[in-house]
């Protein structure tokens, strides 16, 4: 166990498990943790900044943390910006467990609390809402949901085909070899985010924006095992050499037995590795993809589609807490499975476990 002991004692490689496993449970649990359904508008709310949040009222009595109502007046005619209304007559009370709109947890129990919330006709919203007048906060939660599960759903794909394949390459060898590392290479020639917005251009209007991307992911991951493959069969072709498995061929086992049990658990370590540091770019795909129009379409949220605001030159400069928070979540969970695939890949290489 010192692979797990140096895990262990790699700060980064801690701080980007962390992030990630935060990031994984409010995915998770996003009705819960956020406030408002994503879908919902609010009345005469749009574009409002992040809500201020009061420990005393006006008159300056003490009544714990609580929010006004607040609207959007008119726009300003010379700077562009609207002016915000607050009815400091209506506090309502910000509290934990607050009753809510009410869903479904893992689509089985009713639920109707939330994290945070508020008692009244004020809106606690975080990051503000954006030109539907939509809760951010809420959106970016639940567009959580997509961006991070489009990484395992990707390499739960790619990553069983790049194993297989690289195992049987290598261990048969001869011409079975020479005909799937051919096909390996000239999917390698493909370029991934053209074929991406080729794809997406192609897929019939119908679908939603959920099963278009999906599709395409599926499609992709089908291609993107090329790589993985390779780097398999050369492992391969030197484990297959090894004592065990020259005495499971002697004993009469089946040849993609001796692949599946014996060879291809030898690559653990490069598989484990690479998987970490996988997972981003099916990521930075769906945001680039939902950037563009290509992806995840509204009203459905994804941290790429949020993040398209940013071609909004008067959100980029009046409104930009609509345009930073996707920014920087996309940033900082790439950041932390490089941080722990950097940490995996030091932790289990060999020659530093023999140290």
């Amino acid at each position: 166990m010192k692979w797990w002991q140096k895990l262990k004692n790699n700060p980064l490689a801690r701080l980007g498990a962390v992030v990630l496993l935060i990031f994984y449970t409010v995915a998770f649990f996003a009705e819960f943790v956020a406030p408002y359904d994503p879908y919902d508008s609010e009345l005469n709310a749009s574009l409002l900044p992040p809500t201020q949040i009061y420990l005393s009222t006006r008159e300056g009595q003490f009544i714990g943390p609580h929010v006004y109502p607040t609207t959007q007046g008119p726009v300003d005619a010379n700077t562009g910006a609207r002016e915000v209304i607050v009815d400091w007559q209506k506090p309502s009370a910000v509290g934990l467990f607050v009753k809510g709109y009410p869903y479904k947890f893992l689509g089985i129990l009713p639920l109707d609390r939330h994290l945070v919330g508020t008692t009244g006709e004020g809106k606690i919203n975080i990051l503000g809402t954006d030109e539907q007048a939509r809760d951010q906060f809420s959106r970016l939660v639940h567009g959580s949901r997509i961006s991070l599960s489009i990484g395992l759903v990707g390499i739960a794909i790619s990553f069983p085909l790049g194993l297989l394949i690289g195992g049987i390459s290598g261990y048969f060898g001869s011409w079975i070899d020479s005909i799937l590392m051919r096909f390996a290479e000239v999917l390698m020639t493909i370029p991934g985010l053209y074929l991406l917005v080729a794809l997406a251009a192609l897929l019939p209007p119908g679908l939603t924006s959920a099963q278009r991307f999906m599709l395409i992911v599926l499609i992709t991951s089908f291609i993107g095992w090329a790589g993985l493959a390779r780097v398999i069969r050369g492992q391969v072709l030197s484990i297959k050499q090894r004592e065990f498995v020259q005495a499971a061929r002697a004993m009469g086992a089946n040849p993609i037995y001796i692949i599946v049990r014996h060879v291809l658990p030898q690559t653990a370590t490069y598989v484990i590795i690479s998987a970490t540091l996988a997972v981003p770019g099916f990521i930075v795909a769906e945001s680039v993809l939902s950037l563009i129009g290509l992806g995840i379409q509204q009203p459905d949220p994804s941290w790429g589609n949020l993040l398209s605001l940013s071609t909004n030159a008067s959100i980029l400069v009046l409104q930009p807490w609509l345009v930073w928070p996707p920014a920087t979540l996309i940033i900082l969970t790439v950041l932390a499975f490089n941080l722990l695939g950097d940490g995996l890949r030091d932790a289990l290489d060999p020659r530093s476990i023999q140290r």
